[in-house]
């Protein structure tokens, strides 16, 4: 008789894309009895050796019963996956659920009237590669995937026998990063490992995906030859553009003409001297990547025929796909479905394109009509106008043209009225210049995580610029970001900030979460978030062309006292601690400039400085002021020389230029740079130069502290198990039965009198359906059920007692003792101090049977307010601690003030969670409301240190259980020595899956 496994359906949520070693992508799907001829093809390409050490003997061929064997699976006790590229089966895995004797084993059923016998939890897994893709890394990334399959079906121990020359398949096993044992046996390598991961297991992984991600964009970048599918035979058009500008830039590998329509007797497509081709199946040898610009209803063909001819990438040109509506989302859909069959990569549809300025490539393969100059900036965008706006800007300035053909590169002021705001980009690219640009249009599958990925190792680029639009996955962004920014600048400009939503074309999952918590949680990973392009390009300078500062103070030296008064209270408006300006008169001479840079870069006393300058009086040029401004910033000595200096210019035409070194003559390679090269950025505005400069010195201080971790504390007081008891009592009540109570926490200190009963009109069960905010649907704790779970965590609420009646305030008055409050419990009644709905400090039964009367009379009957009384707790400043699960971000600390400045103001710290020590600390003194409880106009201090223990304390328990997706603590009064916990809810829901610890994996979209 069959068991009750044989009838679980196909699980489709086992299916994944996966990136491998090499950068190429793979997918991994249940093996199926429909992949009978696959399998035997896939063997038949396995060589002898291979199969001897899959099967410990020579096994030339699979039989019959062999075939069906290893393709027919129950998807629990046995399971077999796949890793298929075109199609075609490359390796396979299976597991057999084994007992402790290690034969066959089944998930049984539970017995009637039984808790059923203890499942069999051990597995035996077997690996087979094709010896073709052998060292890709396929066989480590199934066995993430398979280790996950088995996790879900209750398998909690992998067996594995090897035979000890089989070296390759130990090292999958060992470098997992599972705690294993290992045993030798009968000349046979038997190793045991559990399946929970582990630090280092997660550590493994993340490596892996690093650097398999960052190689499949390195790919994309460093092609050896390229082609131009649906090139124009007349100038003009996507393509034919396209073509050209490769071969303008330099490219230094191999081109090629795609177009079906060419005739049948074109070899080269003239004038641009390039072979021509009907079909990218007609090029003969290798093509790493093909640049797409056809119909969309063409696509698919040519995403075929790349495939079959092995091409490892597309930058797809055409549009008319999500950006269009419903067809065109499953036009796009389908065409990262096709791509990732044949183990290719998507940068689009409806991209820009990308470049790479690095001597060895050259490639522009994008509608810019030039290479920008080579430099140190990686620039991604998600919208193609923002790339054409940035690298039109580069060109329009004259400083972005590139140095193929040597001709003279303008150096003119050219306005850019037709590009507002982007003014100062001539400036990026005469300090510091592209190592790469990316415009991925509508993101279907390469994104900003893969280009973090890529930039993290690569050395050519110093700082990441980023233009998004929408963060499909926030809780790796953010985690990949932190990790980038620990050694370069990551700068980031989020468009569609206040729509809630992303672009049409983006098929993306939307974060809830405000956009004032994504600005915070950036900040904590190091991100640098400016408002608007033209920061971002602002930023970019600075960062790329200067060392990073080692406080907030700046030197200001200039020939106009105006100016230098403008830069002083720009300054402070960003929260930096400027000197004094220094005025050296509008007789100053560049010679002053340099003697007064000179000083300013050896005075202890400044971590910067800020140069100003309006025009002159006098035969003196830009170039004289330039050269004495670079010349002072490279000859500094000791401590001077890392420090930033930025200028700010009036109408100083060609000044900018010449600070940035645009016309310098290019060093020999391995030649030592003049005394002058050091480039200075300049602006047009002090908001602009001190904004930059406030963004290197918070990014520095990111990076000093960070070099500093803090630790998750640890609490003996916290009752981890038996939090996660109550947990499940309260999710999983008996079908038909009344809830179960959960005994009181021992940890808990309040007198059995005190005990708080159930708010009026809460329910009897733990609470009614709600809505998780994850799409699923949680419950409302009860009061007490929330009282007591925080208490498992060291978190004690003040008790609330009911009061339906005055003559029941009196009575549990007398049981808390005087003073007490009197307040409301209705939602559009709590916490509202503003409505005159709370009484406090009632010293006396007279006192407390008055507020009854006035608030029954005021606010409506007793029972609409469920009224309750409540000792009065020390006073000090009342604040609100939260935690809540955003299914993207995952699950975010919160903190504020209680009442105006949270609610109306918006003056809330968020954190990832599990917080640290010091982000706890940042995190009450990063509100602007942050003075009063430090001791603002003469009060006292409260107890910030009990503050930030219970921020951690409430961190800890949203992260040790998933399931509470949400707490509120509201108010918190925190005094002068100790806080008092006045109001707490809580919500449970089933654990939302959490992505970043499962397997390797492409987003779905």
């Amino acid at each position: 008789m069959p068991s009750p496994s044989d009838h679980h359906a196909y699980p489709t949520h086992w299916e994944a894309d996966v990136v491998l070693r090499d950068g190429g992508t793979a997918q991994i799907r249940p093996i199926t009895p429909d992949d009978a001829q696959r399998l035997v093809s896939f063997y038949e390409h396995v060589s002898d050796e291979s199969k001897y050490y899959r099967f410990f003997a020579p096994y030339p061929r699979l039989s019959d019963r062999d075939v069906h064997r290893f393709t027919h699976h129950d998807y629990v006790d046995r399971v077999g996956l796949a890793a298929t590229v075109g199609g075609e089966f490359i390796a396979t895995v299976r597991y057999d659920r084994i007992d402790e004797n290690g034969l066959p084993a089944h998930l049984p059923p539970p017995a009637e009237g039984e808790g059923g016998r203890a499942p069999a939890d051990e597995a035996e897994v077997a690996f087979l590669v094709q010896d073709a893709h052998q060292g890709r890394g396929v066989a480590s990334a199934l066995l993430e995937h398979i280790a996950a399959v088995a996790r879900e079906r209750g398998i909690r121990r992998f067996a594995a026998e090897v035979l000890p020359a089989n070296t390759k398949m130990i090292k999958v096993f060992t470098d997992a990063g599972y705690t294993q044992k290992r045993s030798f046996d009968d000349g046979v390598v038997r190793l045991e490992f559990g399946l929970e991961p582990t630090d280092r297991s997660l550590a493994v992984m993340r490596a892996r995906e690093q650097r398999a991600e960052a190689r499949s964009v390195q790919r994309l970048l460093t092609p050896r030859s390229v082609a131009v599918i649906g090139t124009g035979r007349a100038p003009g058009g996507v393509g034919r553009t396209v073509l050209r500008n490769l071969l303008d830039g330099g490219f230094t590998g191999r081109v090629h003409a795609v177009n079906h329509a060419f005739p049948e007797d074109w070899t080269r497509l003239d004038p641009d001297g390039v072979p021509a081709h009907r079909s990218v199946r007609e090029i003969d040898g290798p093509l790493d990547l093909a640049v797409v610009a056809v119909p969309a209803a063409q696509v698919p063909a040519v995403v075929a025929d790349c495939g079959e001819h092995g091409v490892q990438g597309l930058v797809v040109l055409s549009a008319g796909y999500a950006e269009s509506g419903p067809e065109g989302r499953d036009r796009q859909r389908e065409l990262v479905r096709q791509a990732r069959t044949y183990g290719m990569r998507v940068i689009g549809p409806n991209a820009l394109g990308i470049i790479n300025t690095a001597e060895g490539t050259r490639l522009n393969a994008s509608l810019s009509p030039r290479l920008p100059v080579p430099g140190r900036i990686g620039l991604f965008t998600q919208s193609g106008a923002i790339g054409i706006a940035l690298l039109s800007g580069l060109h329009r300035r004259g400083a972005g043209l590139t140095r193929l053909t040597g001709a003279d590169r303008p150096t003119g002021t050219e306005g850019m009225a037709d590009l507002a705001g982007m003014a100062g980009l001539a400036g990026l690219a005469g300090l510091a210049g592209l190592s790469s640009f990316i415009s991925t249009g509508n993101r279907a599958d390469v994104s900003g995580n893969d280009l973090l990925q890529y930039w993290y190792e690569d050395p050519q680029t110093d700082v990441a610029l980023m233009y998004l639009e929408s963060i499909g996955n926030p809780r790796k962004f953010t985690r990949l970001a932190r990790r980038t920014a620990a050694v370069k600048p990551v700068v980031v400009v989020k468009g569609a900030r206040h729509s809630g939503s992303a672009p049409t074309g983006h098929a993306v999952p939307t974060t809830r979460i405000p956009d004032a918590t994504v600005s915070d949680l950036l900040r904590q990973a190091g991100v640098l978030r400016v408002d608007t392009v033209t920061q971002l390009a602002d930023a970019g300078v600075l960062l790329a062309s200067q060392p990073l500062p080692d406080g907030p103070r700046v030197a200001i030296l200039g020939n106009s006292e105006s100016l230098g008064l403008l830069t002083y209270d720009a300054c402070l408006t960003e929260g930096l601690s400027p000197l004094p300006p220094r005025d050296l008169t509008t007789a100053a001479a560049p010679g002053d400039f340099r003697r007064a840079l000179t000083g300013a870069l050896g005075d202890d006393t400044c971590d910067a400085v800020v140069v100003t300058a309006i025009p002159w009086v006098g035969d003196a040029r830009a170039a004289d002021l330039a050269a004495a401004v670079r010349t002072a910033a490279a000859e500094a000595p000791g401590r001077g020389a890392a420090k930033p200096v930025a200028v700010v210019h009036l109408e100083i035409p060609g000044l900018a230029e010449a600070l940035a070194g645009v016309g310098d003559p290019v060093a020999a390679p391995g030649a030592e740079p003049p005394a002058e090269a050091r480039r200075v950025p300049a602006y047009p505005a002090a908001e602009r130069a001190v904004r930059a400069l406030a963004e290197a010195v918070r990014y520095a201080r990111w990076r000093r502290e960070s070099g500093e971790p803090g630790r998750v504390p640890e609490y003996d007081d916290i009752d981890e198990t038996g939090a996660a008891a109550d947990i499940q009592v309260l999710l999983a009540p008996p079908e038909g039965a009344p809830r179960r109570d959960i005994p009181p926490p021992e940890a808990s200190a309040a007198p059995e009198a005190f005990a708080a009963p159930e708010a009026p009109g809460a329910p009897e069960a733990p609470g009614a359906p709600v809505p998780d905010g994850s799409g699923g649907v949680g419950i409302e704790l009860s009061a007490a059920d929330t009282q007591r779970l925080l208490a498992r965590y060291g978190v004690s609420v003040l008790p609330a007692l009911p009061a339906p009646d005055p003559d029941t305030a009196v009575r549990e008055a007398g049981r808390l003792g005087y003073p007490v409050a009197l307040k409301p419990t209705a939602p559009h009644l709590r916490h509202r101090t503003d409505l005159g709905g709370v009484r406090l400090d009632l010293g006396g039964e007279a006192e407390l049977r008055r507020a009854y009367a006035e608030l029954t009379a005021h606010l409506g009957p007793a029972d609409e307010l469920g009224l309750v009384v409540q000792r009065m707790a020390p006073r000090g400043v009342d604040t609100v601690v939260r935690a809540a699960i955003d299914p993207g971000a995952g699950a975010v600390l919160s903190f504020g003030l209680a009442g105006a400045p949270s609610e109306l103001l918006g003056d809330t710290a968020h954190r990832l969670v599990p917080a640290t020590d010091r982000d706890a600390a940042e995190l009450i003194r990063s509100i602007r409301t942050a003075p009063l409880l430090f001791g603002w106009r003469g009060s006292k201090p409260v107890d910030t240190a009990a503050l930030e223990e219970l921020l951690l304390r409430v961190s800890r328990l949203v992260d040790d259980h998933p399931e509470v997706v949400a707490v509120d603590l509201e108010p918190v009064a925190v005094a002068q020595r100790g806080l008092s916990v006045l109001g707490a809810s809580a919500r449970l829901a089933p654990p939302p899956v959490r992505t970043d610890l499962g397997p390797r994996h492409l987003p779905a979209y």
